[in-house]
């Protein structure tokens, strides 16, 4: 286990999107290693959008989640396998039933580290064929993240019996769970 302090020290950030960034924020906050998860707004150029600006789909902006992790204890290639298993990366502008530009898959890298990462990991990923179509993830520098309003932070934990949380995620995260147990954070 890495001290505190050091952790802070050597925290990374990785700005992801795929879909809803409602069904992607309970999934990292259990990730061993994560220390921070926030839901928010990247990719775009209108400054300070609103969720409301956002899901018109003309302001350029995903919705993301910005994820703090301590690479010593889960590695960014890490953090992009369980990114890909959770949601669908061959969709361009789409989710489920989630359509629009603010649903696509993005990586908004933060080095030429991450880039590198992300760029072979979707050549793997390909070349695996795991899905029937290539993956369409956009790779773009990020620049800057908006926090989503108060009410999007948490919001699975703080609903967990809206019909959206209950059919949607739910079985997202106990799929994650069962994949990825030996990654789960232990209470």
């Amino acid at each position: 286990m890495v001290h505190e302090e050091t952790r802070r020290l050597l925290e990374e950030t990785a700005t992801l999107g795929g879909g809803c960034f409602w069904c992607l924020e309970p999934v990292f906050r259990e990730v061993a290693g994560v220390t921070h998860v926030k839901v928010g707004y990247s990719g775009g150029e209108v400054p300070n959008p609103s969720y409301r600006h956002v899901c018109t789909g003309t302001t350029g902006h995903a919705e993301v989640l910005q994820v703090t992790f301590c690479p010593a204890e889960i590695s960014f290639r890490d953090i992009l396998e369980i990114f890909f298993s959770v949601h669908d990366p061959t969709t361009p502008n789409r989710q489920g039933a989630d359509e629009g530009p603010q649903y696509r898959s993005i990586i908004l890298y933060h080095s030429q580290e991450q880039k590198r990462i992300a760029e072979r990991m979707v050549q793997d990923l390909d070349a695996a064929n795991i899905w029937s179509a290539p993956i369409v993830t956009e790779i773009v520098p990020f620049k800057v993240f908006y926090e989503a309003e108060e009410y999007h932070q948490g919001y699975f934990e703080k609903n967990p019996d809206q019909p959206y949380c209950r059919v949607i995620i739910e079985p997202k995260v106990t799929t994650f769970r069962k994949k990825f147990g030996l990654k789960l954070k232990t209470l």
